[in-house]
């Protein structure tokens, strides 16, 4: 156990319990099962020290970030349940009561997603949906990685979400760059945080959006 939690130092500052450390190293043996029959994560990260820095140590930092005080909160094509699995796990072991709704259109993710909440015991709703055709949502953080471009991300919760607390997106090397060119069009009260996981990369997270006339 000893050897598991030095590999999550990283995480130290978030004070992170053992038994979310067991349930990650769980996940991430279910992620190389699966990764066999369905492309969940590139076959070159398929390796468990990869998969714990690039995949789970980088969806936990988000934590900070969300809203624990609403009674969901919803990942946008969540894939094979980075970061929604990862904070559905953190949450369950802080004792909170926040449902995690995870947005993913392919058949066989949304199986594999409801098979891991099942073995874990998570509080998630895995919604088969094309997330860009699904209107009048209301939930409290609204959480996106590797999932589409910031400006259609931005455009997407602007028309379909009703109501939200806030949007965390994680953001990549040319970040700086891509953000902006959005601020042309867009604006945005938002709050950056450098990634613990990469150097080049940060997460964003914006309490508000508005449409430039």
């Amino acid at each position: 156990m000893e050897d598991t939690l030095k590999k999550y130092s990283l995480l130290n500052q978030l004070n992170v319990s053992r038994e979310t450390f067991l349930d990650f190293e769980i996940f991430i043996s279910m992620i190389l099962e699966k990764n066999k029959e369905i492309n969940l994560i590139s076959k070159e990260t398929a390796k468990n020290d990869i998969i714990r820095h690039r995949h789970v140590i980088d969806s936990a930092q988000i934590i900070d970030f969300v809203d624990l005080n609403n009674n969901t909160t919803s990942d946008l094509g969540t894939g094979g349940g980075f970061p929604g699995i990862i904070v559905s796990i953190m949450i369950k072991n802080m004792k909170k009561d926040t449902k995690l709704k995870l947005y993913e259109k392919s058949q066989r993710k949304s199986s594999f997603l409801r098979e891991v909440s099942r073995k874990l015991n998570l509080d998630i709703e895995v919604i088969q949906k094309d997330i860009f055709e699904t209107r009048e949502l209301k939930t409290g953080t609204i959480m996106a990685r590797a999932f589409k471009p910031l400006p259609l991300v931005l455009d997407l919760v602007y028309k379909n979400f009703t109501s939200y607390k806030n949007l965390i997106i994680f953001m990549g090397k040319s970040g700086n760059k891509i953000l902006e060119e959005t601020l042309k069009n867009w604006e945005l009260d938002y709050e950056k945080k450098k990634s613990i996981t990469n150097d080049d990369s940060f997460l964003l997270n914006i309490k508000q959006i508005k449409r430039k006339n």
